[in-house]
């Protein structure tokens, strides 16, 4: 998927085993970027780098799951850019041999985390801002990204939520992995992501995209129609 123009360029591509969504986002001007969750194929988000000549000034991490995470160590080594996530999951991310192991993959090498992210926390590139939150349950240290309409010094079409694992176009994260729960992961979608505009644009971490008004609308999870045992 791709989306560019005067306001932000944005390419999302799933990468590795697991198709785990990949956000490169850029402004058309300073040509700033971010990139939100590399889990594999470095060369491939590269080449998008390359090709809308973007200088990465941030990596981060919505969650330390393996699928997500490997390829922080490249990207970083590559860019130069600090890679980021919540202080809630480096234990996760320091057991990436266990990991590894449960789901029959090579460990990836691991990458020195050089900013911890927390609640309230602002991301700034070119004149964007992103506004960090901390959404336990799918893992502890789970975020989003938040770009409101007026995203620091520009006004963008809607806002946009990237939402990692914890919400899906008509499904939630799981919460049965390692540090998972289904209490933490119902309290971040209905006090947070469910509080955000209707029209706000959800990227989540595996899966199309859909909005915060269709899953209000139509997410068996949200709407007390279902639930975990």
């Amino acid at each position: 998927m791709h989306a560019s123009g005067g306001e932000l360029i944005h390419e999302v591509i799933p990468v590795g085993w697991l198709q785990c969504n990949c956000s490169i986002i850029g402004d058309p001007v300073t040509r700033e970027a971010l990139v939100l969750d590399p889990g594999d194929d470095v060369a491939r988000i590269a080449e998008i780098l390359a090709r809308h000549k973007l200088h990465v000034k941030a990596i981060v991490s919505t969650h330390a799951h393996i699928d997500h995470v490997g390829g922080l160590k490249k990207l970083h080594e590559l860019t130069g850019a600090p890679v980021m996530m919540h202080h809630g999951d480096l234990e996760l991310y320091q057991a990436m041999e266990m990991q590894a192991a449960f789901i029959g993959m090579k460990p990836p090498e691991l990458s020195e985390v050089h900013q911890l992210l927390k609640e309230g926390d602002a991301l700034h590139w070119g004149p964007f801002e992103a506004q960090v939150l901390h959404t336990p349950g799918h893992t502890p240290g789970s975020v989003c990204l938040y770009l409101p309409r007026e995203a620091g010094k520009i006004i963008l079409k809607v806002p946009h939520l990237f939402a990692g694992d914890t919400l899906f176009a008509g499904s939630i994260g799981r919460t049965d992995l390692w540090g998972g729960s289904f209490e933490e992961i119902m309290r971040s979608l209905r006090g947070k992501l469910l509080a955000l505009p209707e029209e706000t644009v959800v990227y989540p971490g595996h899966g199309e995209a859909t909005s915060i008004g269709a899953e209000r609308e139509g997410n068996p999870f949200l709407q007390g129609k279902l639930r975990l045992g």
